[in-house]
């Protein structure tokens, strides 16, 4: 390709397109070429392809930058400042190209314009570029604000390279310490003030559109936001979407989007946030009926997860009504759909929403289906929908127990549903045990597989009476990898979940039947004391029930025959003469005396003073 040895001109320790590592780079009169140090994919590009060219200071060195006219931006980094010369003559007499020496502002401001060239965002102060944003580079872009555009760039393909970006994999997922992968930006955003007319471009240059001007104003920032949707190629058009549905509601993260499939990635379009996401990024799709009879979940897993500002969401849950009918034509072609999709999609569509978004999902992705495990749920058929529109969805291969899809749960755990309630810490949610793995949804979405599980224990909370209803689990991961606790379990669900646990093979550790021994052998000693109290005296209330009781004895209606509610007898006290210690038989016999002669007391205007043994 390269023509003659004579003609070339190589180059060494050159890195391509800003990768890390090495190469070499070739230039001959048909085109250029690099070829990476350590073996590996050849790049090259046809002079007849190279439509401009720039030299320009850079981290490494000197870089030159191509732009092609079929495939964007190309970057080759590392050049010294001498071979300025050398490059200048080949470019010019061998591509007929005038290499052009660019200057970068060097002031470092943070305010300037953006301009929207063919292949990249360039950020300009005062006239010079401060940076270069390649389109390619531009993964998603979300009006973070009324004046305010977030720009999300992607990460590397690999994801041993995404160090601690990654959720499922990477540097967190070997166990790893968040300061030991490499820092990476993966989000900058810009503040637009102001408005700018639909005929204009975001920065103020006029357009080539003669009724430019007499377009409307409109917020600056959703201009450049629209502009940049459309250089980067984030939305593609409507008429490519495959499916669109509508105002779905989603739990996490929490909000309403319309849904638009594509044949490599679909989008979700809110208010305020766009997301384009790759069907490559899904690893994991679930079906989950909620307990209330009336929803079903469709939970994405996602790597890397989705960003939104700083927070990340490593799974998609969205809620769809169990009777909520519609029917959907695939925007797609027939040779298409025989060729590509054939057995895997169908042309029309004629069932519940969330029936058909997970056949459509499950057919453009290729994923499988995961539904809750028949180890812990047996279905009963509904007779709604028949047989064959549930093994449509999910093939009879790939179904877990009886697919869910328009069936009604039978006999299952205690309230006859496929999913736990309880809660982690203060959210409440649902745990549902698949064949492999359990998953919480849907805040905050937990997804814990068998074989990280080292063991699960069961347990009361607080108070042996208070603790009765409700028990928690516990399960650690093996390798230090911490534990998760649901709390808040139905008491009646124990025998469900530790059914299931034996049947899994997970090792299990039951604290509740010490506690239940417990309670019973304490019920069994307090009954006992009662008994031998009651034989011991029958005629006279028992002392040790009543201290139990309370003031049960207390309150009894039976005559105190010491106390009299008219009396007003001046009490002798302890520092008193007439004193005596309490409980004397004296006092007693008096005491005595004093209840016979009542009625007589009762004559008297004042009742005369009770005579006390040994008095006056």
């Amino acid at each position: 390709m390269f023509g003659r040895v004579a003609q070339w001109e190589s180059f060494e320790n050159i890195y391509l397109d800003l990768s890390k590592q090495l190469g070499k780079c070739r230039f001959a009169e048909t085109g250029l070429g690099w070829k990476p140090a350590g073996g590996g994919d050849t790049f090259t590009l046809d002079a007849t392809s190279i439509a401009s060219a720039q030299w320009s200071r850079a981290s490494r060195g000197y870089e030159l930058k191509v732009l092609s006219r079929t495939s964007g931006i190309h970057q080759l980094d590392g050049f010294l400042q001498e071979d300025f010369e050398r490059l200048s003559k080949i470019f010019k007499h061998s591509y007929s190209v005038n290499l052009e020496h660019k200057e970068h502002a060097l002031r470092g401001w943070n305010w300037g314009k953006g301009e929207f060239a063919k292949s990249e965002l360039a950020f300009m102060v005062q006239n010079k570029p401060a940076f270069e944003i390649p389109y390619s580079e531009i993964s998603n872009t979300n009006l973070a604000g009324k004046n305010e555009v977030a720009v999300e760039f992607s990460l590397p393909a690999n994801s041993e390279d995404t160090g601690t970006n990654g959720h499922l994999g990477g540097a967190r997922g070997r166990g790893k310490k968040a300061g030991a992968g490499r820092d990476q930006l993966v989000e900058m955003r810009f503040y637009i003030p102001g408005t700018a007319k639909k005929g204009t471009d975001p920065d103020g240059a006029g357009s080539s559109d003669e009724e430019g001007d007499e377009q409307e104003e409109q917020n600056a920032a959703t201009l450049f936001y629209d502009t940049l949707m459309e250089k980067a190629d984030i939305g593609e058009v409507a008429g490519d979407t495959f499916a669109t549905f509508l105002d779905v509601l989603h739990l996490t993260p929490r909000g309403r989007y319309d849904i638009d499939m594509y044949e490599n990635s679909f989008r979700l379009r809110g208010k305020t946030y766009d997301y384009k996401i790759q069907y490559d990024h899904i690893k994991k799709f679930m079906l989950l009926p909620k307990p209330d009879d009336l929803h079903t979940l469709i939970t994405i897993g996602l790597e890397p997860p989705l960003r939104q500002g700083q927070t990340r969401y490593p799974f998609l849950v969205m809620q769809f009504k169990r009777d909520e009918e519609v029917e959907v034509d695939l925007n797609m072609t027939e040779e298409l759909l025989k060729e590509k999709y054939s057995g895997k999609l169908q042309a029309h569509y004629e069932s519940p929403l969330h029936a058909v978004v997970a056949q459509i999902f499950r057919g453009l992705t290729g994923k499988k289906v995961v539904t809750p495990s028949k180890d812990f749920v047996r279905y009963k058929k509904s007779t709604d929908i028949s047989s064959s529109t549930i093994k449509s969805i999910i093939p009879s291969s790939e179904q877990s127990g009886e697919a869910y899809m328009g069936v009604m749960p039978g006999n299952s755990s205690h309230h006859q549903q496929s999913g736990v309630k309880c809660s982690i810490k203060a959210n409440e949610g649902h745990l549902y045990c698949l064949d492999k793995s359990f998953m919480f949804v849907p805040k905050p979405a937990t997804y814990i597989a068998f074989d990280n599980v080292s063991s699960i224990t069961m347990s009361r909370v607080g108070g042996a009476l208070a603790a009765s209803r409700t028990f928690d689990i516990t399960i650690t991961l093996k390798g230090g990898g911490g534990e998760h606790q649901f709390s808040n379990i139905n008491r009646e669900e124990q025998q469900p979940l530790e059914e299931f646990f034996k049947r899994k093979g997970l090792r299990t550790k039951n604290e509740m039947v010490d506690d239940s021994s417990a309670l019973i052998q304490a019920a069994l000693a307090d009954a006992s004391d009662l008994a031998s109290s009651a034989d011991e005296s029958p005629s006279k209330p028992n002392n040790n029930a009543g201290g139990m009781r309370g003031s049960a004895d207390e309150d009894s209606e039976s005559v105190d025959e010491d106390f009299h509610a008219s009396s007003e007898s001046d009490v002798a006290e302890e520092y008193d003469s007439a004193h005596e210690s309490s409980g004397s038989e004296g006092e007693e016999e008096e005491m005595d005396v004093d209840v016979d002669d009542g009625e007589d007391a009762e004559e008297e205007e004042r009742p005369r003073k009770k005579v006390k043994s040994g008095g006056k």
